[in-house]
């Protein structure tokens, strides 16, 4: 007969941040240093995983469009099996894990099967892409809103975005690739203009970062002709065409 293990391991959700290690906090790097187990998404750069030991078990639960390789409800299942088998999980996700990461989710069905949770923030991929792409997300002479959607919601047409961008606000898209054009279709519906700018942050705070500029209604065109793939942010609105990029290509080369 199976013993019922003597403790519930804690399971923690911890944040990656946009994927540089140097901007993982401190108890998340210690988390990671120290893992038996680590459950991680797609998004976390190999570098991050590297710093784990060579014993602990990797489990990828990497969700692409279209294809996700476990769904949420398996995902929470198999957290809450490994904390009731006496292990203590590092829940890994790129970015916030409370910043389109599903971590309410995974929080909240954690405490319903009675399992300890626990929450390390991490840096938000918008904010880090942002701060590495030398773009203020505020600026007094700009933005003095900053707004986070997600563009590849189911009913992205049917999502009210109305006063979100435009003078004084700025607008970072998540997850816009794939919907780039009825992104820029939806906005300029709305009555933002069609030359407002916009910038692309392809791999954000990475060796490999692309940072291109267009205004909104080549928003779509850009993403094509460039091949932009995810990671990547959509920032829309005067700040985006702040920055100096032959100095972002100086600090990129100096990394790379």
């Amino acid at each position: 007969m199976n013993e019922t293990p003597s403790r519930i391991g804690t399971v923690h959700l911890v944040g990656a941040g946009p994927g540089d290690p140097d901007l993982l906090t401190l108890r998340a790097a210690r988390l990671i240093m120290s893992a038996k187990i680590i459950v991680h998404d797609g998004l976390v750069d190999p570098s991050i995983l590297a710093m784990a030991r060579p014993a602990t078990r990797l489990v990828s639960v990497a969700k692409r469009r279209s294809r996700h390789t476990m769904p949420q409800d398996a995902i929470n299942a198999l957290l809450i099996a490994e904390a009731r088998a006496g292990n203590d999980v590092v829940r890994l996700k790129g970015g916030d894990p409370f910043v389109f990461g599903r971590g309410g989710e995974e929080m909240e069905a954690c405490i319903a099967a009675g399992v300890p949770v626990s929450v390390v923030p991490g840096i938000s991929a918008a904010l880090g892409a942002a701060a590495a792409a030398q773009i203020p997300l505020t600026h007094r002479d700009s933005a003095s809103v900053v707004s986070f959607v997600a563009g590849q919601c189911k009913g992205l047409s049917d999502q009210n975005w109305a006063g979100l961008a435009g003078v004084g606000r700025t607008l970072v898209v998540f997850m816009g690739v794939a919907t780039a054009d009825a992104i820029a279709e939806k906005l300029i519906a709305d009555g933002l203009s069609p030359t407002m700018p916009i910038a692309v942050i392809e791999n954000g705070a990475r060796p490999e970062m692309r940072v291109l500029r267009a205004p909104l209604a080549g928003l779509g065109a850009v993403v094509a002709s460039e091949r932009v793939k995810s990671p990547a942010l959509i920032v829309i609105g005067d700040v985006a065409q702040r920055g100096d990029s032959a100095a972002l290509r100086a600090l990129l080369e100096m990394a790379a």
